[in-house]
């Protein structure tokens, strides 16, 4: 992700999560509030993460956090997510979110990237070592 050009959706990737903002996420100007945006990176760093650990996970760190762009009511909201590095209980994501804006003639622009850091946690909630990967 970290070469991609920030006007294209990234090639050849899934997005985790697509979601379009409505207006009760939204201030009076049409401007989606960045709590609701830092919700939804939340939610999409979570699924690889997740699918790694083969379990619950928990948020313990926003180790950065940057809006590039506003993002408007109907925007339709791409989030990526990448793995960058994996300890023995915790594991922290890439998340890129792109817009695309105007349906008909398409623009799309990076609006925000983030980066969270998630640890593994057994059924009392308490952390656990990530299962070893197997080839």
């Amino acid at each position: 992700m970290a070469d991609q050009i920030d006007n294209q959706l990234p090639l050849g990737a899934m997005p985790q999560l697509r979601v379009m903002p409505m207006p009760a996420d939204a201030n009076v100007h049409g401007d989606v509030f960045g709590g609701w945006i830092m919700a939804q990176v939340d939610i999409a760093g979570s699924l690889p993460a997740t699918r790694r650990a083969n379990g619950r996970v928990a948020t313990i760190a926003v180790n950065s956090f940057l809006f590039k762009q506003p993002v408007f009511v109907g925007d339709l909201l791409s989030f990526y997510a990448e793995i960058v590095k994996v300890g023995n209980t915790s594991i922290t994501v890439n998340v890129e979110v792109y817009a695309e804006r105007n349906r008909l003639q398409t623009e799309i622009v990076k609006v925000t990237e983030a980066t969270l850091t998630y640890v593994a946690t057994d059924d009392q909630r308490k952390p656990r070592k990530l299962p070893q990967l197997t080839p």
